[in-house]
């Protein structure tokens, strides 16, 4: 009889302890082990340094000594922005590697290819860089969180800018021809409705195609006065340079995740460039206007250390640097129970975080019916030598 009451102590006692080493894949008393995947290589090597800056930023925290007696053991593997590889990488890293979850895996197509694996293993994976708006569906994706404010939201936004802008106008969209590019143009289709056949002209690209010049010429000739391009960094860069080329004075709006300046205004060139605009939810780190700004500072002594050598005009690291933060924040709030359920739980929990590289005024909050990080962005346009911020804080609401 007393055997039995000890034993049923000690199985009370072991469910009610918070997980330690052996509960979950890739935690042991002083690591825990997480996996990203990214395009260090390919077409989208640009935004592919998101990654970098997720690395660096975890061996700083590692350097600080790790996180409720834990070091960040981050496994980062390249799939060169193609989905059969992201799918590969996906099972090494959750069968051979045995991470305990996933975190900022970058690009739409590659997390496409991997989520219905993932969720069949029961493995999170956290603040995903992708804004596809599938990927919003808490319903649908109950073991996810997103990274960039969603591709719906931030059309919408541009649509809104345009319709005022330029009222009666013709609209040019070039696509990338895949969730990314299509998510754009339907959030244009939501916000013009019955005008949208009339009011604007589409043309895609695919990923493997070497440039976009025919696509912007096609577009040029439709007599379109604005031009929006829903893809990635090398395809943005070739669409303003080649707008400038033929003399298209169109206003044109990149998407966010094309907003570097060393990934695409350099490559368009910076005089080609003036005008362009894009949101963001980010100060910009190389403009003057921050330079006393403490959350700056502490990011490019940051840069100093763990990316020297790097082009910190390309903001994709500035992305990392804070999907660093955003893992820190969650990380602290497991405390030691670091299982899978609280860990998708605590990054579903974040109330007002403020993250010092991001805008005034700009929060994070994230909960079982919300599953997105970012949910603001700021308009701003390139000058040829700075971004200039205009207009207030918007979101999908705004009008």
């Amino acid at each position: 009889m007393f055997r039995g009451i000890r034993l049923a102590c000690a199985l009370l006692m072991a469910a009610s302890a918070p997980c330690w080493a052996g509960d979950t894949p890739g935690v042991t008393a002083t690591t825990i082990k997480i996996g990203g995947i990214f395009p260090l290589s390919g077409p989208a090597s640009s935004i592919g340094q998101v990654g970098r800056g997720v690395q660096a930023y975890v061996q700083s925290i590692n350097d600080r000594g790790g996180i409720n007696g834990r070091k960040i053991d981050y496994v980062m593997l390249d799939d060169a922005y193609s989905p059969p590889k992201a799918f590969e990488h996906a099972r090494r890293l959750v069968e051979s590697d045995e991470i305990a979850f996933m975190f900022s895996q970058l690009g739409t197509a590659g997390n496409s290819a991997v989520a219905k694996y993932l969720a069949a293993k029961r493995v999170p994976t956290i603040a995903i860089v992708t804004g596809a708006s599938k990927f919003s569906s808490v319903k649908d994706y109950p073991l996810t969180t997103t990274g960039l404010v969603s591709y719906d939201t931030e059309g919408k936004i541009y649509a809104k800018y345009l319709m005022r802008a330029l009222p009666s106008a013709k609209y040019a969209i070039l696509f990338q021809n895949d969730d990314l590019g299509r998510d754009y143009v339907n959030a244009f289709k939501a916000a013009l409705g019955a005008d949208f056949d009339k009011r604007v002209v589409t043309a895609s690209y695919e990923v493997t195609e070497p440039t976009v010049d025919s696509q912007v010429v096609s577009l040029k000739s439709s007599g379109a006065q604005a031009l929006f391009v829903a893809g990635t960094p090398k395809f943005a860069a070739q669409a303003i340079r080649r707008a400038a080329e033929t003399g298209w004075k169109a206003t044109v709006l990149i998407n966010f995740p094309s907003s570097s300046v060393a990934g695409t205004l350099k490559p368009a060139g910076l005089e080609n460039s003036i005008g362009v605009i894009v949101g963001t939810p980010n100060k910009d780190p190389n403009d003057q206007k921050w330079a006393d700004d403490e959350g700056i500072k502490t990011y490019r002594a940051f840069f100093d250390q763990y990316l020297a050598g790097s082009d910190i005009t390309n903001t994709s690291y500035l992305t990392g640097y804070q999907q660093g933060m955003l893992l820190e924040q969650i990380l602290k709030q497991c405390g030691d129970d670091v299982s899978r359920e609280n860990v998708i739980k605590q990054a579903k929990s974040l109330k007002n975080v403020t993250l010092s590289t991001a805008l005034p005024g700009i929060r994070i909050n994230t909960s079982e019916a919300n599953n997105m990080i970012w949910t603001q962005l700021q308009l701003q346009r390139w000058t040829g030598s700075r971004w200039e911020p205009f207009g207030d804080i918007l979101d999908a609401s705004s009008e």
